[in-house]
């Protein structure tokens, strides 16, 4: 599909624009101009600025649909926030005529983004009402009845696990980026690179992670800075053997200040084919109870197609295997949309996870991520459409309603199948606050390893400073002293040490 915005002259537009015309269209071409291309549908655009009043005008000519947008105008500090009320117009109308146009309702309104919790949150700490916040979400985003009841429901799931939600400011928590697993799936674009034949690269990355974790742990405790929760992710963490797992774990210990009163330390095992009783065993030695073990599908198929390498009956057994081995809590991943799957296929997969029943199940929306191989061969894969997907989705919230589970974290991803979302579902009690915590941008994140991102959150004005180590193992080998120096000067401007008292 070709797009013509005519009437607006300015490219700053442009990006949110496509992004919009891609919640209705795929392999849409968006371009703000005055010339017209055949067989092009052609929406014109207008701002008015009068007074405090900003209106924005938009124009289908063929059909003709029209629609309107006026909202208050407030002249803000530099003439890129000024803007952002401009955006916001033009992206009322421009949904609106495409809405009409299609006939497609989006849900999620004009956001694109991918955390609308965020938004939520942001009312409650500015103190505002209930209703006054729906009625702020449905005007100024077009955010739907449905949505926004999902949103009130995650944040007060996400309030009663961590009162303190709003201050942890004083603390940080920790990522731990694993980048190896047995093999690369189809749909991914995590750092993680196949894990045989590379010992030399898995040695030599550990060594650098100790070091990494050392310098951040001798850091943190000079300043006396806590750490609320601690994440292995990856890649899959357990893809290195139970020595070098054991070794990590003692080294956390060792260097870390206080492990013990850390509120919540989680292993992604993820990957079914990478856990074994050693490995389950050195989880124990360390006291760590909660991992992920992730089906994707219960159906053999799928995860052929896909790369998983593992069969659905090594997941049912590696799930019983972990809870023998006092794996008390125990997520597990599913993924909607998948190669050749349909409602029935998704519900035989609740079926299944019916019989295992982990504390939390997160059901995830297939996203055509830029770099994965799904995406540069998506002629080979036959994925559901917008209104599968739809029922796919709404099968897995009656399903997690009637077991039990309650949503309590949500985020969204470009190119996400339906403009829908993945959220996450726990028994109550169960819920993850690491997710919670990176989801919400409420804390600092210090990432240690491969492709790690640290998120540096300013406690006064919240504004965040993002720093992402090298995805590839050789890159990362060759700087990791490096990046570990920058990472703590971002620390030090943000925990400055407190004056000592005479």
């Amino acid at each position: 599909m070709t797009i013509i915005v005519k009437g607006l002259n300015d490219q700053r537009y442009e990006r949110t624009l496509q992004l919009i015309a891609n919640l209705f269209y795929e392999d849409t071409k968006l371009t703000i101009s005055d010339e017209v291309e055949e067989d092009a549908l052609v929406v014109s655009i207008k701002t008015d600025i009068e007074g405090n009043k900003i209106t924005a005008y938009a124009e289908l000519e063929d059909p003709v649909l029209t629609a309107k947008r006026s909202a208050q105008y407030i002249e803000k500090e530099t003439e890129k926030e000024s803007f952002k009320q401009n955006k916001n117009a033009v992206s009322h109308v421009f949904l609106s005529i495409l809405q009409e146009y299609t006939g497609i309702t989006q849900k999620w309104g004009v956001l694109t983004g991918i955390r609308p919790t965020k938004l939520m949150h942001k009312q409650k700490m500015l103190g505002t009402s209930v209703i006054d916040t729906r009625t702020h979400l449905k005007q100024q985003y077009l955010i739907t009845d449905e949505k926004i009841d999902l949103m009130e429901q995650i944040v007060g799931r996400q309030l009663k696990m961590i009162p303190d939600l709003y201050e942890l400011q004083d603390e940080v928590s920790i990522y731990i980026g694993i980048p190896f697993c047995p093999t690369k799936c189809a749909y991914c674009t995590f750092p993680a690179f196949a894990i045989q034949g590379k010992l030399g690269k898995v040695s030599a990355f550990l060594a650098g992670l100790h070091y990494e974790i050392q310098e951040t742990g001798r850091w943190l405790k000079e300043r006396g800075v806590k750490i609320t929760t601690i994440y292995f992710g990856g890649g899959t963490p357990t893809a290195i053997t139970a020595e070098e797992m054991d070794a990590l774990y003692d080294e956390m210990y060792r260097s870390f200040p206080d492990v013990k009163t850390v509120r919540e330390v989680t292993v992604e095992a993820g990957r079914p084919d990478t856990i074994s009783p050693d490995k389950l065993d050195v989880l124990n030695k360390w006291e760590i109870d909660r991992i992920s073990i992730n089906p994707q599908s219960y159906t053999d198929e799928t995860l052929k197609a896909i790369g998983r390498h593992h069969t659905v009956q090594e997941t049912i057994d590696k799930f019983h295997l972990s809870r023998e081995h006092g794996m008390n809590n125990i997520n597990m991943d599913l993924i909607i949309g998948l190669p050749n799957e349909g409602v029935s296929e998704l519900q035989h997969s609740l079926n299944e996870t019916e019989k295992l029943m982990p504390e939390s199940v997160t059901v995830h929306t297939l996203s055509f991520k830029r770099a994965s191989e799904m995406t540069l061969n998506r002629d080979k894969y036959k994925v559901a459409d917008r209104n599968e997907v739809e029922k796919m989705m709404n099968l897995a919230q009656e399903w997690t309603n009637d077991q039990g589970y309650v949503p309590y974290y949500l985020y969204r991803q470009k190119n996400i199948l339906g403009n829908l979302e993945n959220v996450g579902y726990a028994m109550p009690g169960e819920e993850s606050l690491y997710n919670i915590i990176i989801m919400e941008e409420v804390q600092t994140i210090v990432g240690l390893g491969c492709g790690a991102a640290s998120k540096f959150i300013d406690h006064a004005t919240g504004k965040i400073t993002h720093f992402s180590n090298p995805k590839d193992p050789k890159s990362y080998n060759d700087g990791f002293m490096d990046y570990t120096k920058k990472k703590i000067d971002y620390l030090e401007a943000l925990f400055p040490k407190k004056a000592q008292k005479s």
